[in-house]
Formats: C-alpha cells, sequence, structure tokens
C-alpha cells in the first residue's frame, strides 16, 4: 500500500515537474517574441531552463516514474 502511493505520488510530482519545465520555456518563447532581450536576460531564462529540465531528470532518476 505504502508503495502504490509512493507511485501515485511520484507521478503527480512529475506531472508538476513537466508543467514547471514547459513552463519556463513558453515564458521565455513569449518574451522573446514580445521584445528583445538582453544577453543577461536570456541568461536568466536559459539558467532557469535548465534548472527545471535538471529537477524533472533527478525526479526520473530517483523515483523511475518517467515516461
Amino acid at each position: 500500500m505504502a508503495q502504490t502511493r509512493l507511485v501515485i505520488l511520484g507521478c503527480v510530482e512529475h506531472e508538476r515537474l513537466t508543467f514547471e519545465l514547459l513552463e519556463v520555456r513558453t515564458r521565455g518563447r513569449y518574451l522573446t517574441r514580445l521584445r528583445g532581450i538582453s544577453r543577461e536576460e536570456q541568461a536568466e531564462w536559459d539558467r532557469r531552463e535548465r534548472a527545471a529540465l535538471a529537477q524533472l531528470v533527478d525526479h526520473e532518476l530517483e523515483h523511475g516514474c518517467g515516461r
């Protein structure tokens, strides 16, 4: 029973992390379409995207719930 709860929670967490990555990517695209961004801003968006992707990959490796 506890194992089943972990799998369900892991999948919910996987979905949340996937959504966060998609959100970072989408906001970055919209921002660049809206206006030109500086190198510093681009570097920040790249950092945010790498961080979100790293969290997702870490979660998948830890829980094995990637799809």
